[in-house]
């Protein structure tokens, strides 16, 4: 089966992986919550994880290669790629709209193995792709993408992303100050008191969150788990089905109202009956976005958005770009648009030829609405109505809409598809509404959008293979190419000497155990898996006897490292 290709304008959101890289304690973080995980979870997960895991290309002891899950995932219809980090919702969304399963390249460090506020594999590889080889569920989270990339989200919002990921990488990269980070967290606050109102973005990011991130299934009393939150964190898995965590039927107006914070466990998870009730409720979520309901309303969310958006014609044109103002008449409904910066005409989302932002790069403005004294939209008007509205190639005429904008100059070009007109072309073009000038005729030709109303707004372009800048030569390394450290070779020699069971070797133990005593008091990862070895083959009992002395010191020492020993000594 072939796999899944990842469309041009969002390969720049890509990074090769650079799978040797990875280091050896990343892989003994990896392995420690994957087994805390399967150990956990194989009897309180959804069906479909325990298999999936395997049929995903995931394996318990090493990180996973992401090339090897692309090829896994083909017969599910999905396929897998290596991303850096954040990135913004739409091109997620697109990347799930598409059958990709966006993976952050980046493992936890050893100090966040509970809980890291940025996206890493653990999340995204463990959490989110063993579940796809439901067939429901993989429809619910392809139909998920197809809508959410759609979602328009206001200016602040965008502002408050990036502050977040700009948090988020100061605290996992572990190489910024207490006073960068308290700033961090100050930008972050600071811009979420500007948010004023809860955006259609903001609703369908809550029912992805609590869906797909953490979402529960089945009996209200006996649930199982398959959110992609649960699935991947060591804590908050164990404890999803804790009667201390409320347990909410499945209800789209409370999820919707229901907000999250990203860095503390949730208090309440959502119980749907099946995979096909939030099919259900996505599709009853959508109608109510403004891609299926158009009109002002939906333009002014655009408007607030200062980004990105495509805005359809009753005609099926197709114009996206930054909507920047919007002139309105008497009864406050929406009767001309401003585009401002790079924009593109499209149709069917494939951009018309001639009118990407080569030709557009400074903007764009059209009217809405219906020519007076016609009540058919011009968009229909067949060729008799054309001539006798003065609309004729290589001739001047004068347009007067409903609206009271005028347009006067000589019709060069007339586009028609599908028995729709959905662009006249003008030159030397004169635009007015009342006594203010919108197109003059020195600017050139004025490309003048045809459609008697706005069904569609939504967030994105149309084309985007078109319309986004696309470098071809970029290329991204995610793994960073940094020397073990001499606590990364400890941990490789005892991974080495795992895999290659060398049964009559546990003297190379006892060297590990004592450079540890020596020169790393406090790590406790590596003397678990010392643990480990020695309590499996019955070796040098007095060592396994001192080091769980070490690791029940050090459970002394904080609550969250008694905790994470604690686990890892009850699975041994």
């Amino acid at each position: 089966m072939q796999t899944r290709k990842i469309p041009k304008h969002l390969q720049k959101y890509t990074v090769t992986q650079e799978y040797d890289q990875y280091t050896a304690i990343n892989h003994a973080v990896w392995r420690y919550v994957m087994r805390q995980n399967h150990h956990t979870l194989k009897d309180i997960a959804h069906d479909a994880y325990i298999e999936g895991l395997k049929a995903s290309g995931i394996s318990i002891e090493q990180l996973p290669n992401v090339d090897h899950m692309n090829e896994c995932l083909a017969p599910y219809g999905w396929g897998a790629a290596t991303i850096d980090g954040f990135i913004p919702g739409v091109a997620f969304f697109e990347f799930q709209a598409n059958g990709i399963l966006p993976v952050v390249a980046e493992i936890r460090k050893l100090e966040n193995i509970q809980y890291t506020p940025a996206p890493d594999i653990i999340h995204e590889a463990a959490g989110h792709a063993p579940i796809l080889c439901d067939q429901k569920y993989s429809e619910y989270v392809k139909l998920f993408g197809n809508i959410g990339k759609k979602a328009i989200a206001t200016k602040e919002e965008h502002d408050l992303f990036e502050a977040v990921r700009y948090y988020s990488n100061l605290l996992e990269k572990g190489e910024s100050t207490e006073a960068e980070i308290a700033r961090a967290k100050e930008m972050i606050d600071e811009v979420a008191a500007t948010i004023k109102g809860v955006s259609e973005a903001e609703k369908i990011s809550r029912l992805y969150w609590w869906t797909v991130e953490y979402g529960l299934i089945g009996d209200l009393d006996a649930p199982k788990i398959y959110g992609a939150g649960l699935l991947s964190s060591v804590s908050e898995g164990s404890n999803a089905l804790n009667a201390d965590v409320e347990k909410i039927p499945f209800d789209l107006t409370t999820i919707i109202n229901t907000s999250f914070d990203i860095t503390k466990p949730q208090p309440q998870l959502f119980v749907c009956k099946d995979f096909e009730q939030l099919t259900e409720g996505l599709k009853e979520f959508s109608k109510q976005m403004a891609f299926m309901k158009g009109g002002t309303e939906s333009l002014e969310k655009a408007k607030q958005s200062a980004n990105i958006a495509t805005i359809e014609y009753s005609s099926g044109l197709q114009v996206t770009g930054v909507l920047n103002e919007i002139l309105y008449n008497y009864e406050n409904e929406a009767i001309y648009l401003k585009m401002l910066g790079p924009t593109a005409l499209a149709y069917k989302n494939s951009e018309i030829s001639g009118h990407g932002t080569a030709t557009h790069p400074d903007g764009f403005g059209a009217p809405i609405g219906k020519l007076k004294g016609n009540p058919d939209p011009l968009e229909k008007y067949t060729d008799l109505q054309l001539t006798e509205a003065g609309i004729v190639t290589g001739q001047e005429c004068a347009l007067s809409f409903e609206s009271g904008v005028q347009v006067k100059g000589t019709v060069k070009t007339i586009l028609k598809q599908d028995d729709l007109i959905q662009l006249i072309t003008f030159e030397n073009c004169l635009v007015t509404y009342k006594d203010e000038i919108l197109f003059d005729p020195e600017w050139g030709l004025y490309d003048m959008a045809v459609g008697a109303s706005i069904p569609s707004v939504y967030g994105g372009a149309a084309d985007g293979e078109a319309y986004y800048t696309i470098d071809e030569a970029q290329e991204h390394n995610a793994t960073n190419a940094n020397e073990p450290s001499p606590l990364d070779s400890l941990y490789q020699q005892v991974r080495d000497f795992r895999e290659t069971k060398q049964k009559d070797s546990p003297a190379l133990l006892q060297l590990v155990a004592e450079q540890l005593s020596q020169n790393y008091p406090h790590d406790w990862l590596l003397r678990l898996e010392i643990v480990e070895l020695l309590n499996k083959y019955k070796w040098l009992p007095e060592l396994e006897a001192d080091l769980r002395n070490d690791l029940q010191q050090l459970q002394t020492s904080n609550n969250e490292l008694n905790s994470l020993i604690q686990r890892g000594l009850q699975i041994i």
